[in-house]
């Protein structure tokens, strides 16, 4: 079924206008009668059937309403190093598909990747599509946020004593600190050159953790996943 966001609540007939009236008509091709799911800013789940559909909007009644279950119960931030390339693109559909719940881009000291102001600017709105199409496939009860961009000071900050940074040269086993059950975690993953000694202290003296993955080195856009699948398996959120 397809799935949909929308940003207020609905009523019982309910016009879909826009981008999301287009991918109805135009991409997905659907008809009258065909069935579609929105999940309104209340978090409530709504599924609906097609009324009409003309040029510019799709009306859709709804047939039943219940909160939406799809949200994991931990929440996790994730912290990303902007690594090289357009690898953030990957990391950011894959982190929504997994349970983030929110998407950080952040400057560190070993990052290659230096965009300006201009640049960051264009490639914030196109990563932000990328997630709202990864919320929608992955049918989240929410559409998940990439957020501007921050140094690691200020990413520091704001994470506090929830901050959890995975660092290759030691710190305590991923799992372990996921099975204290946490309700918020702050994820730190950094960019293809790790992290500086001095940001691991930094994290530390906020009242964070540093955390390993293992003895294997990860890939910038292997690590986020894996820890990822890591905290909302033992957290209950994936399977098991």
């Amino acid at each position: 079924m397809a799935w949909f966001f929308s940003d207020t609540v609905l009523s019982p007939l309910h016009i879909i206008t826009g981008e999301n009236a287009n991918h109805i008509s135009r991409s997905l091709r659907m008809k009258k009668g065909e069935e579609l799911t929105i999940c309104d800013s209340a978090g409530i789940r709504h599924d609906c059937t097609i009324e009409s559909i003309d040029s510019d909007s799709v009306t859709v009644r709804v047939e039943s309403s219940y909160p939406c279950e799809n949200e994991p119960d931990t929440n996790v931030v994730l912290y990303q190093a902007l690594p090289k390339g357009d690898k953030t693109e990957f990391i950011i559909q894959k982190a929504v598909e997994l349970g983030a719940s929110k998407i950080v881009p952040v400057l560190t000291s070993r990052c290659i990747s230096r965009p300006d102001e201009k640049s960051m600017k264009k490639k914030l709105e196109r990563w932000n599509k990328i997630a709202l199409a990864a919320s929608m496939q992955s049918r989240r009860g929410k559409p998940i946020e990439v957020m501007p961009l921050m140094t690691f000071e200020e990413a520091a900050k704001q994470a506090g004593d929830t901050a959890v940074i995975c660092y290759e040269l030691g710190g305590s086993p991923l799992g372990a600190l996921a099975q204290l059950k946490r309700r918020d975690i702050s994820l730190f993953i950094g960019s293809e050159g790790g992290f500086e000694k001095d940001e691991v202290e930094l994290i530390l003296k906020n009242g964070g953790s540093a955390a390993t993955l293992g003895n294997r080195i990860l890939r910038a856009e292997t690590a986020p996943l894996a820890a990822l699948s890591i905290i909302m398996y033992l957290t209950g959120n994936m399977g098991g």
